[in-house]
């Protein structure tokens, strides 16, 4: 073990040491590590002051113990958190026993080996307040712009990096830093009676404007000055980027090819098989995911802690390339394990940490174009509390929030009450008839939490159901 990895100026191990560790602790015939080192600077505000700010570092371990039994080879983990040795020690022994009571996994594979990062031997890459050096000054003028036109704002803002390590005794030394940016800000009119939401991902702040955000929220609260009553029912609706995100993140997470494959989602073709070849939607759409997209450039190998119907420990280190989901309309491809791949016949494609929907011919064409070009509908902000009602359909059910406008002969002309809706995001990639160019986007619904690396159109849709009306704001 190399000395560079045995402490970092009194702060403990590194996260190599910690692979290297427990490599050579185990007692299982293969192992994996993944360590991930991550750090984190947040800003919260409300009623036009900033109310708390925090910094948070951690670091985690999972490993992965392999073992050979009677009918082939058996998979155990365990994870938690490790400042010590020890503790990995610990997180090793309980990977070692739960992989000798186990039953051999059927998605058992050789596992990548001998690639090593050149990269490998570098510390992890902290992020602090500083992140929020241009940022903070800016908010505070954006407070003072706001409070003296009677508006209010809240919002939060997180920056994170996270450096991933992970190792086998095969020889896979390889390392990936991933900053990961998000901001959201709601404006309220002083009596608290209208609500409008901006928000968006970014990598580092740098192109992150509070006074920008604040007009924005200033112009869709100005929208609301007119409130319009409107009962539930089918309408010409335009979908921005951001609930377009919301909608195709859920289209994404569906498309796993085992599920598909035994007739359990909306991709299956029955009575069996999946739909790959079909065309699910408009000609000129597509769907892809790629590490190296700019601006949402993601790990570029697999990383697996656990196995399920979408991943699979035994891929852990495969290399991913862009992988075309939707290709011109048609079902190109689904989240395939080398297991499930095997099932289906099918071209090995792990999921990967971003997506991107575009359409052909709309270069230039921007949200105002498709606001301009509407004679009756309307125009949502975001979704929110999205689930699943019927996986063979993919009928999603949920809330609009933070603000939806009537636009009437290609203006907007008020603001709207409220609806829930009952749709299929992907019936809706065959039933939209106007699209933006594609621009980054941000899911207010899964954003925060699970999926930020997004870019989408918006569209429009002319029947969008909007099932019942909804009290919320």
């Amino acid at each position: 073990m190399s000395s560079s990895h045995s402490s970092r100026a009194g702060r403990g191990p590194t996260p190599q040491a910690f692979v290297e560790h427990a490599i050579a602790a185990s007692g299982a015939d293969a192992c994996l590590v993944v360590v991930r080192d991550r750090s984190s600077a947040n800003l919260r505000w409300a009623n036009n002051t900033l109310t708390t700010n925090g910094v948070m570092h951690a670091v985690s371990v999972t490993v992965i113990s392999l073992v050979r039994i009677a009918g082939g080879i058996a998979s155990g983990s365990a994870s938690g958190a490790a400042s010590s040795t020890a503790q990995v020690t610990a997180l090793v022994a309980a990977a070692d026993a739960a992989a000798r009571a186990s039953s051999p996994a059927e998605d058992a594979a050789g596992l990548a080996g001998d690639v090593v990062s050149a990269d490998w031997d570098d510390p992890p890459v902290p992020t602090d307040v500083h992140v929020y050096d241009a940022f903070a000054p800016a908010l505070g003028e954006a407070f003072g712009r706001a409070r003296s036109a009677d508006r209010v704002l809240y919002g939060f803002v997180n920056h994170e990096v996270t450096t991933t390590y992970l190792g086998s005794s095969t020889g896979l030394r390889l390392r990936y830093v991933q900053p990961t940016g998000h901001y959201g800000c709601t404006g309220k009119t002083a009596d608290l009676a209208q609500s409008a939401w901006v928000g968006g991902a970014t990598r580092d702040f740098a192109d992150v404007d509070p006074l920008a955000l604040d007009a924005e929220l200033a112009q869709r609260l100005g929208w609301g000055a007119r409130r319009v009553e409107l009962p539930a029912g089918r309408y010409d609706t335009i979908l921005p980027p951001t609930a377009v995100a919301d909608l195709m993140i859920d289209a994404y997470w569906s498309a796993g090819a085992r599920v598909a494959w035994e007739g359990e989602s909306v991709y299956s073709r029955r009575p069996s098989g999946t739909r790959i070849g079909e065309r699910v939607a408009r000609p000129g759409t597509h769907l892809w995911s790629d590490p190296a997209y700019p601006g949402l450039a993601c790990t570029p190998f697999v990383v697996a802690t656990a196995s399920s119907n979408t991943s699979s420990v035994f891929d852990n280190g495969l290399p991913l390339h862009r992988t075309d989901w939707i290709r011109d309309g048609e079902l190109n491809a689904l989240v395939q394990t080398r297991h499930s791949a095997a099932m289906t016949g099918q071209p090995v494609t792990p999921a990967i940490d971003n997506l991107v929907l575009g359409v052909d011919g709309v270069e230039g064409t921007t949200l105002d174009d498709l606001v301009a070009g509407t004679e009756r509908g309307l125009l949502l902000t975001c979704l929110w509390y999205i689930r699943e009602v019927d996986p063979q359909s993919l009928l999603l059910t949920g809330l609009t929030r933070d603000g939806v406008y009537l636009v009437e002969n290609g203006e907007i002309t008020g603001a709207v009450n409220n609806f829930r809706f009952n749709e299929s995001p992907v019936d809706l990639l065959s039933r939209w008839t106007h699209a933006s160019a594609t621009v980054p986007s941000f899911s207010r619904e899964w954003g925060e939490d699970y999926f930020s690396r997004t870019a989408t159109p918006a569209l429009r849709v002319p029947d969008f159901n909007m099932s019942s009306v909804s009290q919320a704001l």
